[in-house]
């Protein structure tokens, strides 16, 4: 997910249901680049709008503030479901009403999509987000004083236009890693995956972050382990309690699951 705090203030707040001011959002989360909105191979407006516009790409048109009734954003392209929760949601804090001025706060989180077909999202593909990787991302702010379609003002980070149609004019975002002073200097951290269930063979990987100069698995079956990144076999078939425990310069930490394994 990609989360958004968004500070703004305006002399008129616009909620007119067909425009009003808008918060204008574009993400190509695997830099598939390339016009997200038409092909124009296809056949017309509707194979174009049901099979290609914003599957690869996705563009939300966030109302600033919606105003009565209004759902809080429009997606610009064949699928709408995944401005709904879980895969998206919002908050707003204002105290204006329509044409007043004043201060308005939006936060916000959406999913990127490498494919977000019309049919759904049972066959959808969510982007994979890493940390230290590039992503395609840009917004721009549409300011609409009066309800007309005349904007008084338009605001674009990537400085073309296109970019709310077409991938390759977003800009390159890096996905940066939480800074070291927010962190504990020592965390635990490991994951699983069952390698054979018939013979109850599972392979334990370490994710711990910091300085270790040791590991102790405790597969909760009696048994333990001192390696990094064990494969382990139960003599019985159950869930058990698995505790890693590591060990540095700096201290130790261990992390848990319940019943995961």
């Amino acid at each position: 997910r990609l989360y958004f705090l968004y500070e703004a203030y305006d002399d008129y707040w616009n909620m007119t249901p067909h425009r009003g001011d808008i918060f204008e959002v574009a993400i190509d989360a695997d830099l598939s680049g390339g016009n997200y909105y038409q092909n124009p191979q296809r056949d017309g407006w509707a194979d174009n709008h049901f099979n290609h516009k914003g599957v690869h790409a996705q563009n939300y048109h966030i109302f600033t503030p919606p105003g009565d009734g209004r759902d809080w954003c429009m997606i610009m392209g064949c699928q709408p479901w995944i401005k709904e929760f879980p895969w998206a949601n919002a908050a707003y804090h204002h105290t204006f009403k329509e044409g007043e001025g004043g201060n308005l706060t939006l936060e916000c989180w959406i999913t990127p999509f490498d494919y977000a077909p019309y049919d759904g999202p049972s066959q959808a593909v969510v982007s994979d987000l890493k940390e230290n990787t590039i992503i395609g991302l840009s917004w721009a702010i549409l300011d609409y004083d009066e309800n007309s379609d005349k904007d008084e003002g338009f605001w674009n980070l990537s400085h073309n236009t296109t970019m709310d149609t077409y991938g390759s004019m977003l800009c390159a975002f890096r996905l940066m890693p939480i800074e070291s002073f927010l962190l504990k200097p020592l965390e635990a951290q490991w994951s699983f995956t069952v390698l054979d269930m018939t013979h109850r063979l599972v392979a334990f990987k370490d994710l711990s972050r910091g300085n270790i100069t040791s590991w102790l698995w405790d597969f909760g079956d009696s048994t333990i382990s001192t390696k990094q990144n064990p494969i382990h076999q139960y003599n019985e078939t159950g869930e058990f309690v698995v505790i890693l425990t590591v060990d540095g310069p700096e201290g130790k930490a261990r992390h848990i699951k319940v019943r995961d394994v």
